[in-house]
């Protein structure tokens, strides 16, 4: 997914495979906004303000040959010797802490060569284990050497019908906890949804991971278009979770939310008005049922949510998205 994201920045400002750029800068458009993902060495190189992380060397060894291996210093790819085995324990506890401190060593020379560091933007998959138990210890870590600075994830949630480990859901659950205090903003993709995309839109009838991880690159670059471009619109980290966060714990940037909450309100709105009882049940004095859902649920672990309906009535919501 990194690769696929970085080899659409790069055709996105005119830089070529090896990093180099053409000297008219008439591919790039002449905007040095970019700088903000990649950094220039005296020769004149782009190098990506990034670190590939896994625990095994398969996929890091593709990116080490594949067409943009010019493109990454060799020691922003690392790699382990042995994989999580879809075990968030592994990835988070045992194997993971084996590799933690190079990682962090690595983003440390990163973070020292930006002159302004606004945060950290963090790839991963919920699933398996290197994605959840090694991000969340990663994510532990970040906090605590680098206080507040912003954290956003963009994240690949397994679906039911596209699983490749029936620990799957064990994993997201694990993460998710984990996460909840590091993270400022998160962004999910949906495996099933990016499938379906491909077969019902693309016309491609059998999507391999290219094409998967080749759009959500889409989506990604759609995201961060504002960071690498002159605008007005989340400029910034900070902005993004001013303007799509209303509160810290609800940090999913996520539209399914919404319309469970809108639901729950035409159904409580419904019930006040076709069912006498019901309604002066839902009703307290000027109050009422709908309005006091509130606009926002958290996500799956949350405790149930108390909203007053009548002198000696409580309705009890969980909302899980």
């Amino acid at each position: 997914m990194g690769n696929a994201c970085w080899e659409l920045y790069c055709l996105e400002h005119g830089i070529q495979p090896d990093g180099q750029m053409p000297s008219d800068k008439i591919r790039g458009g002449g905007d040095d906004s970019f700088n903000t993902f990649f950094s220039e060495t005296g020769a004149g190189k782009h190098v990506p303000r990034a670190v590939f992380v896994d625990l095994e060397p398969t996929v890091i060894d593709e990116v080490r040959t594949g067409t943009y291996r010019q493109l990454f210093h060799p020691e922003q790819l690392i790699s382990g010797k042995e994989d999580a085995a879809n075990n968030y324990a592994r990835g988070h506890y045992t194997v993971g802490k084996e590799i933690i401190d190079v990682v962090l060593d690595r983003t440390r020379k990163l973070a020292d060569q930006c002159t302004g560091l606004q945060g950290f933007l963090i790839f991963h998959s919920f699933g398996g284990g290197t994605g959840s138990g090694f991000t969340s210890l990663l994510m532990e870590r970040l906090s605590v050497d680098y206080g507040k600075k912003s954290k956003l994830e963009f994240a690949v949630y397994p679906a039911p019908q596209v699983s490749t480990a029936v620990v799957e859901p064990y994993n997201s659950i694990l993460t998710t906890h984990t996460t909840l205090e590091h993270s400022d903003c998160a962004f999910m993709v949906d495996n099933e949804a990016i499938y379906d995309i491909c077969r019902r839109n693309l016309d491609i009838e059998r999507p391999s991971y290219t094409n998967l991880n080749r759009l959500i690159g889409q989506i990604v670059s759609s995201i961060t278009a504002s960071l690498r471009f002159d605008g007005a619109l989340n400029v910034d980290l900070t902005e993004f979770q001013t303007n799509l966060v209303p509160y810290p714990r609800l940090y999913n940037a996520d539209q399914k939310r919404i319309k469970v909450v809108n639901a729950l309100r035409e159904m409580a709105g419904e019930a006040e008005d076709q069912i006498p009882e019901t309604g002066a049940v839902f009703t307290f004095g000027k109050s009422k049922f709908a309005d006091n859902i509130p606009s926002m649920f958290w996500l799956k672990n949350d405790v149930p949510l108390k909203v007053a309906c009548g002198d000696e009535h409580t309705a009890v919501i969980t909302a899980v998205v």
